[in-house]
């Protein structure tokens, strides 16, 4: 009777058990003010932070000024430190009205902090959420800032935040020959990684400039820790996370972060990728597409103000669903399919992947994005997809043994 009584009782608290695991809740590195704020008391900080940087209800500077640390200076990315601006849109300095902190845009006139920037800072705080694709500009202004402060021998904190693509590695691998600012690194177009084990494999690798890794390798042997991490708590790669706070104007949920990695390869063409409609990244398409095909009109909006084909019916596709329909869509890979037809349904293809803009006469653009001009070649040529994806696989092989090396979850 009693083991009768037993055995009942495991089978109804185990899924109990099983649920309180599953709703375990995942805290970015911020959130974990005890492994950090001490080490800020005393000193002059900059902040590099936008409108994802908070800690709960409230924003990590806002929280840093509350427990009287000195936050001196604040450097904003793409879209500014409040996340307002346009994709591209150059972002001037100014001073932030709530808080009177001086504003220094990392996305304007410049991409790094000059030496004047950093004379009277002791430790520089990144705090960005980052969605593990490649040609997202913030992992460039990581390294960009890194570049700075090491060669100034001015330590970086990274608080680490989950990223919501973390659970796959997929694309080419960029070739350095291409390297800008949307892609500056040999890694694939969805790498795999947090932001903090990103920042490790930079320095682990020696990818940052001959300077900089001089800098951080002269603090270094000087006892100094010149790069620390402060890892997220009950993060699993695999798990399902979540952004509470859209991350850019044009990934305004998850669905748009889910196929962002895909269809951000439209930008390098003369498609629109659905900027100016309430669902980028999901909608795509051109006006002289087939007129049976889905039918959008992209229109002026906050943070896409001149859309492609502004005020222009375009007909495409839609991809539009709940996240978790479009996460199981995307079943851990880049979606070719899309790129394939609508180069094979439009009617002047020389001119697909033409830009109206100087410079990218050639495609520059699109081999950007793709970090090769190889992709563009076997579009035109007609690959399929299996064709085109099976000649990713030698450098994903030796990205991911790169990669290993820096992970920090599992």
């Amino acid at each position: 009777m009693k083991k009768l009584f037993f055995l009942l009782a495991f089978f109804i608290i185990c899924p109990f058990f099983n649920n309180v695991s599953a709703q375990v809740k995942v805290s970015p590195g911020a959130s974990n003010t005890s492994a950090y704020i001490n080490e800020l008391k005393g000193k002059r900080v900059a902040v590099f932070a936008n409108q994802t940087s908070m800690i709960g209800d409230q924003h990590l500077v806002d929280v840093l000024l509350s427990k009287q640390v000195t936050v001196k200076k604040i450097f904003g990315p793409e879209h500014g430190f409040r996340g307002v601006a346009d994709a591209g849109e150059k972002v001037g300095n100014y001073t932030d009205a709530k808080t009177g902190i001086p504003v220094i845009s990392l996305y304007g006139a410049k991409h790094k902090p000059s030496r004047e920037d950093l004379e009277e800072i002791d430790i520089v705080i990144f705090d960005i959420q980052d969605v593990g694709v490649r040609f997202y500009t913030f992992i460039s202004s990581l390294q960009e800032l890194m570049e700075a402060a090491f060669v100034n021998h001015k330590p970086i904190m990274i608080l680490d935040r989950p990223n919501p693509n973390g659970n796959y590695i997929d694309g080419p691998v960029l070739d350095t020959a291409f390297k800008s600012f949307v892609g500056m690194q040999p890694v694939p177009v969805v790498y795999g990684m947090t932001i903090g084990e990103y920042a490790k494999m930079l320095v682990g690798e020696g990818w940052l400039e001959n300077l900089a890794m001089k800098g951080y390798n002269e603090m270094k042997n000087s006892g100094q820790e010149a790069l620390k991490v402060i890892p997220c708590k009950n993060y699993i790669r695999n798990d399902v996370y979540s952004l509470p706070v859209k991350p850019s104007p044009n990934l305004p949920d998850m669905t748009s972060v889910y196929w962002y990695p895909s269809i951000c390869f439209f930008e390098g063409t003369v498609l629109s990728e659905g900027r100016g409609t309430t669902t980028p990244f999901q909608v795509f398409g051109h006006p002289s597409l087939p007129k049976d095909l889905f039918k959008f009109t992209p229109v002026s909006l906050p943070g896409a103000t001149n859309p492609k084909f502004k005020d222009q019916i375009c007909y495409g596709w839609n991809l539009s669903s709940d996240a978790n329909t479009a996460r199981k869509t995307i079943n851990g890979s880049l979606h070719l399919e899309y790129l394939l037809e609508a180069f094979r349904l439009f009617p002047e293809k020389e001119k697909f992947f033409i830009l109206p803009k100087s410079g990218n006469e050639n495609g520059a653009f699109f081999n950007k994005l793709a970090g090769n001009s190889l992709l563009m070649k076997q579009i035109q040529k007609g690959m399929s997809a299996e064709e085109i994806r099976k000649s990713w696989e030698p450098g994903l092989q030796a990205f991911k043994a790169i990669r290993k090396k820096y992970l920090l979850y599992k």
